[in-house]
């Protein structure tokens, strides 16, 4: 039978590399589909990453903030073997965090909720959806004052602590309120926390017939998005030298220990880990 993979934000960096690697490493009869919102983009992709490639690719255009297109794209396709949610708006420290902070967030966090609630159904036995996040997800990298809006939370929770958050940013609250002034470490907490609430209604059911539900950590990578955040990528991975582990996660048979969890090389990340970040930011 064909299996159907999917990545969001794929027409370049991690998302193309992790396209390339499925279509590396999926059967001839498999389809993977690339996704992107700007048509030309999408399909120069596709067309890119089909060449020389072992499984088919296709280009599916997906902005990922339209929710409902999100549901459309899910019901249209039935079953979904492989679901990487990888999209990203980018984030820069040369413009005020709150002016960032609507659309970072829709695409990071709405779009991660918009994922989980509409693919994770549709994913068959033995299916996988992963959300790629960072290490930066674990709870510990928050100010314990905001712990419970995430710890066991309910995907409707987490779904209100963003949005909690996102108008804390607007009117002026979060520092006094302990949310850290960068965008990027309640955002990835959100996402993890968004797969762990998802995974908890299903578990069970989930580790019987071999499915995975998880967040997956590709450490640094030299990346637009990274680029001004970073002083030192002598350590960082290409987006292709990135790809092979989260695919690896994808292929290699379901450890019931990585179920839910934050993952990273192959071993699981502690949900409690970290200690409160903050980083100067305008």
């Amino acid at each position: 039978m064909t299996r159907i993979a999917l990545v969001t934000g794929a027409n370049q960096g991690i998302g193309y590399a992790l396209v390339e690697e499925l279509a590396a490493r999926l059967a001839p009869s498999d389809l993977v589909l690339l996704t992107g919102r700007n048509p030309e983009r999408v399909k120069a992709a596709a067309d890119r990453a089909a060449r020389g490639a072992r499984s088919h690719v296709e280009a599916r255009v997906l902005d990922v903030t339209d929710t409902e297109a999100i549901a459309a794209l899910a019901t249209s396709l039935g079953r979904t073997d492989i679901v990487i949610s990888n999209a990203i708006a980018p984030l820069v420290p040369d413009r005020p965090q709150a002016a960032q902070a609507d659309e970072f967030i829709a695409v990071s966090n709405g779009a991660t909720h918009a994922v989980l609630r509409s693919f994770a159904p549709t994913l068959p036995p033995g299916g996988r959806l992963l959300v790629v996040a960072s290490g930066l997800g674990t709870l510990g990298f928050l100010d314990p004052r905001l712990h419970p809006l995430f710890d066991t939370a309910a995907l409707e929770e987490v779904e209100a602590a963003v949005e909690t958050w996102r108008q804390a940013v607007h009117d002026g609250t979060a520092p006094r309120k302990g949310w850290p002034a960068w965008l990027n470490v309640p955002s990835k907490v959100a996402q993890v926390a968004a797969v762990r609430a998802v995974a908890a209604t299903r578990r069970d059911q989930d580790l019987a017939n071999g499915t995975l539900i998880a967040a997956v950590c590709p450490g640094l990578v030299d990346t637009r998005a990274s680029r001004p955040w970073f002083d030192d990528f002598g350590e960082a991975r290409t987006p292709a030298q990135a790809a092979g582990p989260v695919v690896d996660v994808v292929l290699n048979p379901l450890d019931p220990a990585m179920y839910g969890e934050l993952i990273q090389f192959g071993k699981v990340l502690p949900w409690h880990n970290g200690k409160p970040l903050d980083r100067p930011v305008s």
